[in-house]
């Protein structure tokens, strides 16, 4: 793996302030790997032994933003690195790549600002965040980098377009889009936030543009059924679920008609989950976007309606649909006839329904459906209940939306009664019904929409396609022609009048259609940041390879990535689009093979991530607040009077101090403080620059502080004194195996370790060290990995000798954690090769039995107290412990012992005479 020491030399190394060597150390092993390429991963049919098991281990590769790093990022980085590092030492093949998801909405934000031209600020941005992540000694293999924005990595990206393309799977609509006008862009659902924009926070404003989505629906099925077999957190899954949103029910038709019950020649579909409860439609409601609202609004009430519908653009769909939101709406002046009925009931619009889920139109049954209960009581519109629960008391002023039996449900009109019977068995008949009289059919339905895939910015994938000037009709670039490249602009802002910014690359859009010679122009929207960032993990296999996206040999070897780790805001928008994109990629990829008979590399699996751990939030440092009144005095935050009149100030930690479970101020105890941390952010001033911590304390201090401050999956609160906790803990296992430093300050070039047989009491130490570690570690729970490491050092403090042995292994089990450290310690220890292939220590059972245990003592068959005896102790031996101890003899003496039952291990029973048994 090119890891020897060869040509290293011993560094004479100082210590200042304690254990202050760090500059030193950790450059010098950084260099070493990076020369060495210690952790290049060979490639099938160029050494890799692919008889060896894999495991591929990922990192969500992160945006290279202009702010570099902070100390939350290096969380997930640090946890994948123990875990490659520790698979490494157990023998498998390891795949650790990383790379830059660098296309994009924020990089190109950020150009914007700058005024510096995006390719520059992302090359410049990558290059820090390089820079960071090395300095942290993550081993990662450097020889696999990508960035999105790379033509021979988006050449794949468009290539994949294409397949989706030619299978009807991208597809251009005129659609409902959500329209930022400042950032003059379309952005997807995810992206909008209570009716601004996730980045920045500008309004946002709904109109219907053309625009290319992918099928994603197609695809609503397995995406679902899948996740049940991923090692995914099941709130994840959970939301995935939610947001595919699965139904089954039926769509209805109502004839519209006017007030007098005339047919308006118009039918309005509804999609209803809920169709044992149409006698309880008092009203329908269309979306503001529907197609046939126009024709449904009356002239009296078309200025009102066309007031709503503008007003109701620019809320986004999550804000309409948000459950706390006041409902509002306006009377179309239209009317429909319930079918079941034959009642004539009023259409409203409102926005509380969604043009783009169901049909965009509901049956509302206010008596058994909150939103439209809330809605009937503002407007006045009547409440029918038609379900009463299986109690019987139908008396709840609130709706009641579960199931129960049918009232209020026959018509001798229709025909149908539904009186008496289960809802779910009224569903059933309804729909029945409805498809008998040819007015209704059974659908499954989802809240899933198509991707909208397609953005008017700049900075961002092309579009593989032209259009011919003549008919403008739409032709793919042949594969071939790809990549192609985005141009240069000088000017890359937006336009403000919805035109991409491409299109002032006038020579770029001018262009000839190859097949036929005809004049054409090219595609100026570009691909949304996801999609470079959906197939990175494929790409990562074989990421030089100019002939295929991904080699066949190599997908079928590596895939799937055995742990994905990343933040759980992805939960929806990236890990449901890779999802989404493996499952076309393994359709497209196949089909390609049998039709073509050509091998371009086939995805051999159903899912793309077969673990996911979302690492926690690493708060800022806690913030300590108090009150003051107008008259500047202390206010306590128990305090009964109000404090909305009071004045926040932030107290220093050194004016505080801890009183039970809340916080004080040191002068005046009676003042009670708040105590909070909060998300890093610049506008909070609480950012910690990783870059300073490893230039105070080290790489390896601030890796095994973040591995130690708490679960993995929990969030954390940031503490300075809790890092020098742990740089003093890696101070004493410097000095545990080098020593004292010797009066000048400096240390000598060996070890105190020396060659002599380890005690059988060492050995148990380690080998319960490395037993904790090893279960730890797989478990990733790194926190008790490091305390038992801890607990170690201290055992090992109080030895006279120290075993080479006992601290060559204890050294390998430090090595995922604190590699700079290890591998320093291993070089002084005299190896001749890195630690980083070598075989991680194995706990050995016999030394896991303790030697001394705690045995119950019973006394006629009643415990009576416990005894400290040697495991291989005799049962005459453990008779006379028990007989000699204070607590126990008095049960025993002078009394007549019928028989002992002794289980080794397990409990010494005394049988006594009964007659003299003392009770």
């Amino acid at each position: 793996m090119g890891s020897s020491f060869e040509g290293l030399a011993v560094t004479n190394l100082f210590c200042e302030n304690g254990f202050s060597i760090r500059a030193t150390i950790e450059p010098r092993w950084q260099a070493h790997w990076e020369e060495r390429r210690t952790f290049r991963t060979p490639d099938i049919g160029d050494g890799l032994d692919t008889s060896r098991p894999k495991c591929y281990i990922l990192d969500m590769f992160p945006y290279p933003s202009g702010a570099g790093l902070h100390v939350g990022h290096p969380l997930g980085y640090t946890a994948t690195d123990i875990l490659s590092r520790f698979k490494r030492m157990k023998g498998f093949n390891v795949l650790h790549p990383m790379g830059w998801d660098a296309f994009g909405l924020p990089a190109e934000q950020y150009a914007i600002q700058t005024g510096t031209h995006p390719k520059t600020t992302t090359a410049r941005n990558i290059d820090r965040f390089r820079t960071q992540l090395k300095s942290l000694g993550f081993s990662y293999d450097w020889d696999r980098e990508i960035s999105t924005t790379e033509p021979a990595y988006y050449k794949w990206t468009q290539w994949i377009f294409l397949q989706l393309l030619k299978r009807g799977l991208a597809y251009q609509a005129e659609v409902p889009v959500n329209w930022c006008p400042a950032l003059g862009t379309v952005l997807a659902n995810e992206e909008v936030i209570d009716g601004v924009s996730e980045r920045g926070g500008y309004p946002v404003i709904r109109k219907p543009m053309r625009q290319w989505m992918l099928r994603i629906t197609s695809y609503a099925d397995r995406l679902l059924e899948d996740l049940d077999d991923l090692d995914w957190p099941e709130s994840i899954k959970e939301m995935q679920r939610n947001w595919i949103g699965r139904s089954e029910g039926a769509e209805l038709e109502f004839c519209a008609v006017d007030q007098e019950g005339h047919d308006l020649g118009a039918k309005l579909t509804v999609y209803t989950t809920r169709p044992d409860t149409i006698f309880g439609a008092t009203y329908l409601v269309v979306a503001p976007e529907h197609v046939l609202l126009p024709s449904l609004t009356s002239e009296e009430q078309r200025a009102y309606v066309e007031e709503y519908t503008e007003v109701a653009a620019r809320k986004s769909e999550l804000e309409r649909t948000e459950l706390q939101k006041e409902k509002t709406g306006v009377f179309s002046g239209s009317y429909a006839k319930n079918p079941a009925t034959g009642e004539i009931i009023p259409i409203w619009v409102a926005d509380y329904v969604l043009a783009s889920y169901g049909t965009g139109a509901i049956m509302a049954v206010p008596a058994h459906d909150s939103r439209d209960h809330e809605f009937a009581l503002k407007y006045e519109l009547p409440i029918i209940k038609v379900v009463s629960p299986p109690n019987g008391n139908c008396d709840s002023e609130e709706a009641y939306a579960d199931y129960g039996i049918m009232i209020n449900s026959s018509s001798s009109s229709s025909g149908l009664n539904i009186n008496g019977m289960l809802s779910q068995d009224a569903a059933l008949e309804v729909t029945a019904w409805v498809e008998s009289n040819g007015f209704g059919k059974k659908k499954v339905n989802y809240k899933l929409r198509d991707w909208l895939f397609a953005r008017q910015r700049y900075w961002g994938e092309p579009f593989p396609v032209i259009y011919l000037d003549d008919t403008n009709e739409m032709v793919p670039l042949t594969e071939n022609q790809l990549p192609l490249t985005l141009p240069e602009l000088d000017d890359f802002t937006p336009t403000g009048t919805g035109e991409p910014p491409l299109t002032k690359a006038a020579d770029w859009v001018r262009t000839t259609d190859l097949l036929t010679g005809k004049p054409a122009r090219r595609e100026t929207s570009t691909m949304p940041q996801w999609a470079g960032s959906c197939w990175y993990y494929l790409r990562f296999m074989d990421p030089k390879n100019s002939s295929t996206l991904v080699d066949k040999a190599k997908e079928s070897y590596w895939g799937p990535v055995d742990i994905y780790v990343g933040g759980a805001e992805h939960s929806v928008l990236h890990l449901l689009y890779a999802r989404f994109w493996h499952k076309l990629v393994t359709c497209v990829l196949y089909e390609i093979l049998l039709k073509v008979l050509y091998d371009i590399g086939v995805v051999s699996t159903k899912e793309p991530f077969k673990c996911l751990i979302n690492q926690g939030l690493i708060l800022g440092e806690v913030e300590y607040t108090a009150y003051r009144d107008n008259e500047g005095k202390w206010v306590s935050a128990d305090s009964d009077s109000s404090l909305s009149d009071c004045i926040q100030e932030k107290v220093p930690a050194d004016k505080i101090t801890k009183v039970g479970d809340h916080y004080v101020l040191k002068d005046d105890p009676k003042i009670r403080l708040n105590a909070r941390a909060y998300k890093m952010s610049k506008s909070r001033g609480n950012v910690i620059n990783p870059d300073d911590v490893v230039s105070e304390y080290g790489a390896d201090s601030l890796r095994l502080y973040e591995m130690f401050m708490g679960p993995l999956r929990d969030s954390k609160t940031w503490s300075t004194g809790g890092i020098e906790g742990v740089h003093r803990f890696l101070g004493r296992t410097w000095r545990l195996v080098v020593g004292a430093p010797l009066p000048d300050g400096s240390y000598k070039d060996g070890t105190m370790a020396i060659d002599v047989e380890p005690t059988f009491e060492q050995l148990r130490v380690l080998h319960k060290c490395i037993a904790r570690v090893s279960e730890e570690i797989q478990e990733t729970r790194f926190n008790t990995a490091i305390s038992a490491m801890m607990e170690f050092v201290n055992a090992a403090y109080k030895w006279d000798t120290q075993p080479k042995f006992v601290i060559d292994s204890f050294v390998l089990l430090l090595a995922p954690f604190a590699p700079h450290l290890a591998e320093e310690l291993w070089f002084r220890l005299g190896h001749s090769q890195s630690l980083a292939h070598e075989q991680f220590p194995e706990a050995k059972n016999e030394y896991l039995k303790e030697s001394e245990i705690v045995l119950p003592v019973q006394i006629n068959g009643k415990t009576r107290g416990t005894i400290l005896v040697d495991r291989e102790c005799s049962e005459d031996d453990v008779f006379q412990i028990a007989a000699s101890d204070e607590r126990l003899s008095k049960y025993l003496d002078g009394k007549t012992i019928r028989k002992r039952i002794y289980v080794p291990g397990r409990i010494l029973n005394v049988i006594l005479d009964q007659q003299k048994a003392r009770r």
